[in-house]
């Protein structure tokens, strides 16, 4: 019978990493967060993986894998796919290490990402914008490598790779005073979860190690559930540090063994911390990077009286992509809801809207005619922002009680291509 052995991380591998590391990624630091300890009751800690150069840990697999190319590999090149924090550890370590490297990304990319990419990579690098999601830039960059013979960086699923994430678990471990009862990390592909998770059960058995995931790709929860690796046929892209149809082989095995528990969380509520985040503690957190303290609701109790750390991965937040954060966190919140509205084709239809069937405290944030028009009545997408979520209720029953309810489209799955 034929048997296959599951790659760990060692020690020795991982504290080799740690010293190629020490003077490219600095040991983040490792902080207590007062409003989170009280608002908890609890000590929690914060791991800022956010201030690194790159902004984010993303540096240490990075430049831990290409540290330890071979000359010939070193020549020819590397090459990546990467619409965020991978390509930009890859940029950094191409120009430190004075490699050539190619860099694929999707056409979609925002400009500031593509620029930030080249800034590090500075002439080591060239950006290549192909097709329109990661999936579509990966499979050019794996047939660039066949073709002419270069090194792929893998983003999580391999061994280099996972060594040098395992680094920021060593680091926890060291900067630690106290006992550690539970750690709250981000999950994506599963570099960083499979590394640090390895080195923490390794020295700290008995620290629960909490993976977090983002509700619309759940990729390493459903294949943990099911005992081996599920492909997501779709998924929700908007936590693009952690967005994975499918995890990494190298990294399910260590995952499903440490982990202690992988939890989902919607994107709407990941939206409310980030805002959290930057008004009340001027962190500045990108989605994935405030994934592990969005999950401390579903733990208030488990984590009372306890020492907890919660990893802020990164802070590569495109500015533009506010607006989209703060609808996402209001509709979350049950504050902000959309209608389509029916007007019926008489003056001062929109004026009895808004005194009749308005509460003194609501208001209009967005109106749209759209184009279905008949001959009785105009029908308007309206964004109506409320106090309070008690507030709904009441709202509609006045729409349908004066004729102006068409729909409610919060949980249409397409709202957002038409709003934002």
């Amino acid at each position: 019978m034929e048997t296959t052995t599951t790659y760990f991380p060692t020690l020795k591998n991982v504290k080799a990493a740690a010293t190629r590391l020490s003077d490219i990624a600095i040991v983040s630091p490792l902080a207590k967060n007062m409003r989170y300890s009280n608002h908890y009751g609890c000590n929690i800690m914060f791991k800022r993986e956010d201030l690194q150069q790159v902004r984010s840990y993303k540096i240490r697999g990075a430049y831990n894998k290409m540290s330890t190319l071979n000359d010939t590999e070193v020549e020819n090149g590397i090459v990546c796919a990467s619409a965020g924090n991978h390509a930009q550890g890859v940029a950094l370590s191409c120009k430190l290490l004075k490699v050539k490297g190619t860099i694929f990304m999707p056409s979609p990319t925002p400009n500031q990402k593509i620029e930030q990419v080249k800034m590090f990579g500075e002439d080591f690098i060239n950006v290549v914008l192909v097709g329109d999601t990661f999936d579509d830039s990966y499979e050019v960059a794996k047939l660039e490598c066949e073709r002419l013979n270069k090194t792929f960086i893998h983003p999580f699923n391999d061994e280099k790779v996972i060594e040098g994430q395992a680094t920021v678990g060593l680091e926890i471990l060291s900067q630690s005073k106290e006992v550690i009862d539970f750690i709250f990390i981000p999950v994506g592909g599963g570099g960083l979860a499979s590394g640090l998770s390895a080195m923490v059960k390794m020295m700290s058995p008995k620290t629960k190690i909490i993976g977090v995931e983002p509700e619309g790709a759940p990729s390493m929860s459903k294949s943990i559930e099911a005992n081996k690796i599920i492909e997501l046929k779709e998924i929700e892209r908007f936590v693009d540090g952690a967005a994975v149809r499918r995890v990494g082989d190298k990294n399910f095995e260590i995952c499903k063994q440490n982990l202690d528990a992988v939890v989902t969380v919607p994107e709407g509520k990941i939206c409310q911390v980030i805002l959290e985040l930057y008004n009340k503690d001027a962190i500045v957190a990108e989605p994935a990077g405030a994934l592990s303290l969005t999950a401390l609701d579903a733990y208030a109790e488990k984590i009372k009286g306890k020492n907890v750390i919660c990893l802020i991965s990164g802070s590569n937040n495109d500015i533009t992509r506010t607006p989209e954060i703060k609808e996402r966190a209001l509709l979350h919140a049950n504050l902000k809801h959309y209608f389509l509205i029916k007007f019926p084709q008489r003056a001062g239809a929109l004026r009895e809207f808004v005194v009749k069937i308005l509460g003194k405290d609501d208001d209009i944030t967005h109106f749209e005619y759209t184009k279905k028009v008949n001959r009785e009545n105009d029908v308007a997408v309206v964004g109506v922002q409320l106090k309070s979520p008690k507030d709904l209720e009441p709202l509609i029953t006045k729409m349908k009680l004066h004729n102006f309810y068409g729909d409610y489209l919060n949980k249409k799955p397409d709202l957002f291509q038409f709003l934002v």
